[in-house]
C-alpha cells in the first residue's frame, strides 16, 4: 500500500481555509461599516445590520466553496502533495477576491443609490427654442428629379 500526503494536505488547506475566511470577513466587516454608516446616516442599526447580514453571507459562500473543492484524488509523494494544496489554495484565494470585489460593487451600488435618492430633483426649462427650419439643400432636389420614386 503506497503512502498517501492527503491528511496533512486536507488539514492543511482547511486551516488556511478558515483562517482567511475569517480575517477577509473582518476586514469587510470594519471597511464595510464605514460605507453603510455613510448610506444608513439617519438609522445606525439598519447600517450595522445589513454589514452583518453581508459578512454572513460571506461566509457561507466562501467556506462552502472551500468544502467543495477540498476533495483530492491522490498524493502519492510530498511533492504531489504540495502541488494539490497550491491548486486548492490558489482556486480558494481567487474565489476570495472574486468575493471581495462583489462586495465592493454591491457596497458601491448601495452608496450609489443613497445619493441619487438624497440629490434634488432637476431643474423645469426655463425657456422654450423655436423649432430650426429644413435648409433646403440644390443636391437632393437634383437627385429626386433625376431619381423619381416608383409608384
Amino acid at each position: 500500500m503506497e503512502p498517501t500526503y492527503l491528511v496533512p494536505v486536507y488539514l492543511t488547506y482547511a486551516l488556511i481555509a478558515v483562517a482567511l475566511t475569517i480575517t477577509l470577513a473582518r476586514v469587510l466587516f470594519r471597511n464595510g461599516a464605514v460605507f453603510l454608516e455613510d448610506v444608513f446616516k439617519d438609522r445606525p442599526k439598519m447600517a450595522d445590520s445589513v454589514n452583518r447580514l453581508l459578512v454572513v453571507g460571506f461566509y457561507l459562500l466562501n467556506l462552502g466553496y472551500a468544502a467543495l473543492i477540498m476533495k483530492a484524488y491522490g498524493a502519492a509523494t510530498a511533492v504531489e502533495a504540495a502541488e494539490v494544496l497550491a491548486w486548492k489554495l490558489g482556486a480558494l484565494l481567487v474565489s476570495l477576491g472574486v468575493m471581495h470585489f462583489a462586495n465592493l460593487y454591491l457596497f458601491y451600488r448601495i452608496r450609489r443609490r443613497s445619493q441619487l435618492a438624497s440629490l434634488p430633483p432637476p431643474v423645469a426649462p426655463q425657456m422654450r427654442l423655436p423649432m430650426a427650419q429644413p435648409v433646403w439643400n440644390p443636391a437632393h432636389a437634383v437627385a429626386a428629379v433625376a431619381h423619381p420614386a416608383s409608384p
